[in-house]
């Protein structure tokens, strides 16, 4: 009976411990709160916009995606930051091309994830399915490419998240209800007249999203899905409220490669993805209890390597506490903490003067589950504070259909991109009765 017990014993111990390897289990004693959070993931394609399993409108990739490359990426990471979790994301190609380079591709991120704990996982389309598919299809291409990750990975593996660029309400609710995956990279904040799909109008920060719109935070249980959406990438506040390349600016300008050290070079591309890192693990750090930094890097760009390990070391020197988990495993530690939209973000910013984030302003976001608001001034001139963005949640949504259109986006009643007459800026003192009193209720502090 004894050695029965101890056999069991260790049996369980055993299945707990591949449980948390697999990816089944995050650390239940990382609380949210008091800590700095960065996650990364990684996009592997074999087409540049596969908008179907059959059908492409992009560039062939293969010759950009090598072992060779992935191997100095990933040690580009650890190099940067020692014991670092990522997201691998690939898509439906990249998860059955047949090809020797793939082969070896899909058995190294399936090494990793058993060397270092690493996430690998599916990305729909390749990024922005919904504008190109029906929601059906893209519920099958999630239930067929989870179950591909599984079948490479092995060992009864399942991701914790997806990553989708943008991905639908009712694709969310499946992956919540059906697949049981509670995570999704669903949006990517600010973005409109850039790439290949528009979804302005949401929060940075993790909410679950409502039945109505993937945009929009739940309001209640019966709009509530049990998908903690996530941003794509950090970004650069002032440098977001502009219309795709306004003025003749980048406005996805943050954390990314593309925008700072494709642009900018590595000194001053380093210098803008810090600034877009302090702003969360600093001074949003002390307004929000925690700070989140989230970033992806695809594979296939032609940017050096060392920029990376440059940024991590960077991280790991200045905040040394930082926690560089999986995607999947810091959306839990979210869900864990928030059981509903009870989130009450702040933001804070002065422009670090590199593309179009302006030295000379500041600008200040407030989000919460019934709406967002973003005040703007010129500090050196000292002129009026302005809302440029005042988004109602409380309001009814509808998603458009379905591989119907590129633009997803949720507009408010003040929209920071300025593309419509009424998103002309206003002092607060403005606003309607209503919404004043609504703001109060939840920033007392704001006059």
């Amino acid at each position: 009976m004894k050695k029965l017990l101890i056999f069991f014993t260790g049996f369980l111990l055993l299945l707990a411990f591949t449980s948390f390897k697999n990816g089944k289990k995050p650390d239940a004693k990382t609380p949210l709160m008091g800590n700095r959070f960065l996650t990364f993931n990684s996009v592997i394609r074999v087409n540049q916009i596969e908008v179907s399993r059959n059908v492409n409108k992009g560039f062939d990739e293969r010759n950009l995606h090598t072992p060779a490359k992935l191997i100095e990426f990933r040690n580009a990471i650890e190099k940067g930051f020692p014991g670092a979790k990522i997201t691998w994301a690939l898509s439906w190609l990249a998860l059955h091309d047949t090809t020797a380079n793939y082969i070896k591709i899909r058995e190294l991120v399936t090494s990793y994830h058993y060397k270092y704990g690493d996430e690998v996982t599916f990305i729909p389309g390749a990024y922005f399915a919904n504008a190109y598919n029906s929601t059906e299809q893209v519920n099958k291409d999630l239930h067929d490419g989870l179950a591909r990750v599984s079948e490479i990975v092995g060992k009864g593996y399942r991701p914790l998240s997806v990553v989708a660029g943008f991905l639908s309400a009712p694709n969310q609710q499946y992956l919540a209800e059906k697949e049981g995956i509670h995570v999704c990279q669903g949006n990517i904040w600010s973005q409109y007249a850039i790439d290949n799909q528009d979804g302005e109008g949401s929060v940075c920060y993790p909410y679950y999203p409502s039945k109505e719109h993937f945009c929009k935070p739940a309001q209640g249980k019966d709009d509530f899905i049990d998908c903690v959406n996530l941003d794509g990438w950090s970004m650069d506040f002032l440098a977001a409220r502009r219309e795709g390349f306004a003025g003749g600016f980048n406005s996805r300008m943050g954390a990314g490669p593309i925008e700072t050290l494709g642009k900018y070079g590595k000194d001053k591309g380093l210098q803008e993805m810090l600034h877009t890192t302090s702003l969360n693990f600093d001074k949003g750090f002390e307004l929000n209890q925690f700070g989140w930094v989230t970033n992806c890097w695809e594979l296939s760009l032609p940017i050096d390597v060392s920029g990376l390990t440059g940024w991590l070391s960077e991280i790991k020197k200045r905040w040394p506490d930082v926690k560089f988990i999986t995607q999947g495993e810091f959306g839990l530690i979210w869900r864990n903490h928030y059981k509903e939209n009870s989130f009450i973000y702040r933001f804070e910013e002065k422009g670090s003067g590199i593309g179009g984030s302006d030295a000379n302003n500041e600008i200040r976001w407030y989000m919460n589950k019934n709406f967002r608001l973003a005040i703007l001034r010129d500090w050196q001139k000292n002129t009026p504070e302005m809302v440029i963005d005042f988004t109602r949640y409380d309001v009814k949504a509808k998603e458009p259909v379905s591989g119907s259109t590129r633009n997803w986006s949720f507009f408010g009643d003040i929209n920071q991109k300025g593309i419509r007459p009424q998103d002309k800026p206003v002092q607060l003192k403005d606003l309607p009765v209503e919404s004043k009193a609504t703001i109060k209720k939840y920033y007392p502090e704001l006059k």
